[in-house]
């Protein structure tokens, strides 16, 4: 499914530029998906490298939109990190207690 954007958005101007940001990352994001689940639908080997290198330069891109979005938004880059710190924690939880 592909996002639905870009959408008109009554945004403070001081917000604009990570709302665009974060629009490109879904833009990405979407294209993604899409070319991964095309390379899993076809039989033709060219086709799927082709599909799956594109994927993986928008990948790339999906860094470029992260890194411009986490130097103008602290509370983006605090609240990444403590995602981490949270999956960093079940996983060893899991770990040192497998019925998790």
């Amino acid at each position: 499914m592909l996002s639905d954007i870009p959408k008109k958005l009554d945004i403070a101007k001081e917000d604009i530029d990570k709302e665009i940001l974060r629009a490109g990352i879904i833009a990405e994001l979407d294209a993604v998906s899409l070319y991964e689940q095309m390379a899993a639908m076809t039989d033709k080997p060219d086709i799927k490298a082709i599909l799956l290198d594109i994927a993986k330069e928008e990948k790339t891109h999906i860094g470029e939109f992260e890194a411009l979005l986490l130097k103008y938004d602290a509370e983006q880059t605090k609240e990444l990190e403590a995602g981490r710190k949270e999956v960093e924690e079940k996983l060893l939880q899991k770990k040192q207690n497998p019925q998790i």
